[in-house]
Formats: structure tokens, C-alpha cells, sequence
């Protein structure tokens, strides 16, 4: 039988500016990526989102970024993976932390924005991540991209790795997400990203824009909360790949 997970990056307000809509998408999901307060959120918001994944069952990860709040940590930067080591401690332990008082447990990491995709390609920072996560708990899950460094470093470090797939984005031949700065790099289209969420799920290929099909592995398919069709989207994913016989439940850490 075929599973996957379908995780969403949420609480990640600015100040009192909400972005996305963490109430309406949470019911869709199976586990939730929440900002740490280096991209965005903040405590009052990561222990309110804490609260709301709990209510709803979804599966808790931290979601930990450049230190990067005016570019909404989208903006590569340079650092040691000392640093990168240091940062990761310390965003990751603050959210186990409202996890933890509220009788959770943390369940995962999801890096963000440009500190996810520099991991991606660079095997230092995917080393440098891997080691922090490794080193707070051997038992959490790193989710990353499918056939990136930052898997690769995961495995290597013993960890339990959860391959990342996305229903919004379009893909390049070396299977690395379509930049940003692109015009086509995002998919607005419900029909179109749940055909491609298929794809991915049941063929493990999704079309390039060169045109080609590309293996890649679906375990956790992303949603992006602050995406203009985000609550439209994981609704009706969720209800094709049900419809599909495909199970949904969070990636398995035990």
C-alpha cells in the first residue's frame, strides 16, 4: 500500500502580519513545519501553532531558517557550518521546547527557504545540519529535498530521512526546484498540482520544465501555507490521493 505525508510550512507571522491560514489548512495535513522566528513567527506564535497542530493530531517539526526576517529568509547567505551547526541548535531547541510543555514531542526538521535549498546542493551545509539534528535527537526525522545533499548527510549520520516533494513548485532536469526569480517557477493551477502530486506519488517521475521526466522520490509532499491557493490545494490533494487509495499519515520515525 502507498503512503505519503502532506506537511505544510506554518506560523510564520510577522510581528502581527499573518501570513497564510494556519486554521483552515491544518485539518488537511499530517504534519506541520513551524517557523522558528528567524524568517518568521515568534513565541507567541510558535506556541499558539504548537497548540493548534496538537488539537488536530498533525505531526510537530521545526522549521528553522537563515536569520533573515526582511527577506523572509529567501536570501542565500554565506556561513561556517559552524554557524550553520549553531543556528540550527538553537532555532530547533527553542520549538522542542514548546513542543515539550505542551506534552508533545518534536517530531522532525524542515530547514526553510534559501538555508533548505543551499543544503540541498552543498554537502557542508548538509553535514552541518545533519550533525545539529543528530545531536539534539538521534530520533528525529530530517525531511529534505528528494535526491539532495541534505538526505545524503542525513543517512550518513544515522538519521531517519523523509524525502520532500512539492505540489506548488516546478522542477529542472537535476531535480532541483525551479528558482524563484523564474516566472514559471510556482503553480497556481489546483488541477495542475494535483496531477503533478499524482505523478509523483504513484510513477516517482515528475515532468521538468526541459520537458523530461525525472525520478524522485515522494514521501512528504509540501504545501506552501503562504501560498495565495494553500487551503484550495491541500484540500483537494488530500482528496485525490485518498481517492487514488493512497494513505495519508506522517512519515514514520520509529
Amino acid at each position: 500500500m502507498i503512503s505519503v505525508d502532506l506537511n505544510c510550512d506554518i506560523g510564520e507571522s510577522l510581528g502581527n502580519q499573518v501570513v497564510g491560514n494556519d486554521e483552515a489548512i491544518m485539518p488537511f495535513l499530517t504534519s506541520a513545519n513551524i517557523a522558528c522566528g528567524f524568517h518568521g513567527g515568534n513565541p507567541s506564535v510558535m506556541q499558539r501553532t504548537v497548540k493548534l497542530a496538537q488539537r488536530h493530531g498533525v505531526a510537530i517539526g521545526a522549521h528553522p531558517s537563515f536569520p533573515d526576517l526582511e527577506g523572509f529568509g529567501r536570501r542565500e547567505m554565506m556561513m561556517s557550518p559552524a554557524e550553520i551547526y549553531e543556528l540550527m541548535i538553537y532555532q530547533v531547541s527553542s520549538l522542542a521546547g514548546f513542543v515539550l510543555v505542551n506534552g508533545g514531542k518534536l517530531h522532525h526538521v524542515k530547514p526553510h527557504g534559501a538555508l533548505y535549498n543551499m543544503a540541498a546542493r552543498d554537502a557542508n551545509y548538509a553535514r552541518a545540519i545533519a550533525d545539529a539534528v543528530a545531536d539534539i535527537d538521534q530520533s528525529l526525522l530530517l525531511y529534505g529535498l528528494s535526491g539532495s545533499e541534505l538526505i545524503n548527510a542525513g543517512i550518513s549520520r544515522g538519521l531517519k530521512t523523509c524525502s520532500e516533494v512539492f505540489a506548488d513548485r516546478h522542477y529542472q532536469d537535476d531535480g532541483s526546484l525551479t528558482p524563484r526569480t523564474k516566472p514559471n517557477a510556482l503553480i497556481t493551477s489546483t488541477n495542475v498540482a494535483v496531477a503533478q502530486v499524482i505523478r509523483m506519488v504513484k510513477d516517482k517521475t515528475v515532468v521538468s520544465d526541459q520537458g523530461n521526466a525525472v525520478s524522485i522520490k515522494a514521501e512528504t509532499i509540501c504545501i506552501h501555507g503562504d501560498g495565495v491557493h494553500a487551503v484550495q490545494f491541500a484540500k483537494e490533494i488530500r482528496l485525490a490521493l485518498e481517492s487514488a487509495g493512497i494513505t495519508i499519515k506522517s512519515c514514520n520515525n520509529e
